[in-house]
């Protein structure tokens, strides 16, 4: 997706957000390339970026709030104080994804992969992450949800040494 597109997407998707949907339109990118792309601090509430590419983009503080990234791909996407509070990431791959300071309060990583990813929360107020895959380092974060026993034998725990890899 060339940039200037990219740019006029997020303008219109910005209207859309200030005005409650009365003028501009909904952010649609559902499959889009964005991998690599500079989205720091950019208003992405409620947008579509299911399917869509962002390794490795820069989504360092945007507000992703209830944001659509089913099957997304973030592996190694740095989203640190990203707004992910009602987001759905069902089966999103965060593989090696950076989102130290992220609010995740009621988001759904329901199947999604974790391995490796990096954060400061604890996953009490995360809404959903049965069959979640993570890596063994993260368990001190997980097992803090109150639902943690009734997910845990749908959680996959892989080990933590293969993520320098």
């Amino acid at each position: 997706m060339r940039q200037s597109e990219l740019e006029a997407i997020l303008k219109d998707h910005k209207l859309w957000s200030d005005s409650g949907g009365s003028k501009g339109k909904r952010a649609s990118l559902y499959g889009a390339d964005l991998q690599d792309a500079n989205l720091q601090g950019a208003d992405l509430q409620f947008a579509n970026l299911e399917g869509a590419n962002l390794q490795d983009a820069n989504l360092y503080g945007a507000d992703l709030q209830g944001a659509d990234l089913q099957d997304a791909n973030l592996r190694g996407a740095y989203l640190e104080d990203a707004n992910l509070e009602g987001a759905d990431l069902r089966c999103a791959s965060l593989h090696g994804a950076n989102l130290h300071g992220a609010n995740l309060q009621g988001a759904n990583l329901r199947g999604a992969y974790l391995r490796g990813a990096k954060f400061t929360t604890n996953f009490k107020r995360v809404s959903w992450f049965a069959y979640a895959t993570f890596s063994e380092d993260q368990l001190p974060w997980v097992v803090l949800n109150p639902k943690y026993p009734e997910w845990a034998h749908t959680l996959k725990w892989v080990k933590a040494k293969a993520d320098a890899a």
